[in-house]
């Protein structure tokens, strides 16, 4: 799936919120870990497409 700038800069904030709440609740490890990957891979995808 191939999104825009503009659509994967607010996925990457929704995620990024998402980690940040999880870690304010203080869920446990794999909970913050698995977001902390899907923030990754999406700040990952935003570099190598260019932006």
């Amino acid at each position: 799936m191939k999104e825009t700038r503009e659509e994967l800069i607010a996925l990457i904030e929704k995620a990024r919120k998402r980690l940040n709440d999880s870690i304010d609740a203080r869920e446990g490890y794999d909970v913050i870990y698995q977001y902390s990957i899907e923030l990754d891979k999406l700040i990952e995808e935003y570099i190598l497409a260019g932006y």
